[in-house]
Formats: C-alpha cells, sequence, structure tokens
C-alpha cells in the first residue's frame, strides 16, 4: 500500500485536488495515468487517497523526470479534462525528500 521508495535524496510531486459534480470519465482516466506514469523513467511509486480532498503523493528519481511526466501527451490529456470538467481546484506541489523514516509490522 505505501510506496516502496529508494534511499533519499528523491522527489514527491504531491497533487492535491477537489472534485466537480461532473466527474463522468475521471475515474478511469485516473486508473489510466497512474499505468501511464509507472512505465515512464525516474517513476518510483505512489500513494493516493480521496475523500472530500484527493491527495495523490508521486515519487521521482530527479526533476527532469518530473518535466517529462509533466510534458508526455496523454498526461496533457488529461491534465486539460480536470481543468475543464472534474475538478472545482487543484494544486501541485514538488518537494525534494531528503530524509525518510517508517514503521511496519
Amino acid at each position: 500500500m505505501l510506496a516502496q521508495t529508494p534511499a533519499p535524496p528523491y522527489y514527491a510531486v504531491i497533487f492535491s485536488s477537489v472534485l466537480s459534480e461532473e466527474t463522468t470519465g475521471y475515474t478511469e482516466m485516473s486508473k489510466l495515468m497512474v499505468n501511464l506514469a509507472s512505465q515512464q523513467a525516474g517513476y518510483l511509486g505512489h500513494e493516493s487517497a480521496r475523500n472530500e480532498v484527493g491527495i495523490t503523493v508521486s515519487y521521482w528519481k530527479d526533476l527532469e523526470s518530473i518535466k517529462i511526466w509533466k510534458q508526455n501527451l496523454d498526461h496533457q490529456e488529461a491534465q486539460t479534462l480536470g481543468k475543464l470538467k472534474w475538478y472545482q481546484c487543484y494544486k501541485t506541489r514538488i518537494c525534494k525528500v531528503e530524509r525518510d523514516y517508517g514503521f511496519e509490522i
């Protein structure tokens, strides 16, 4: 369930969103984007949750990998549809992960 990331440093793209009332096709496109992102060079994994606010964090090897993903034509189509019909609002944040730690049973 949690992404298995390498030792830092690496990058996190945090995408937070609020859906509009029109969500036809959203779930299918979301699944397609996860599948497509996972095939991109530099992709390390992702975690996602959706209730009132949706938050998806994807992990990347470097800033260049993030830039290439943003320019992917299918991803750009999803971005356009998100702006036109699926999202009331969204925010993207890009962070450098310098340290991580955790616990698991």
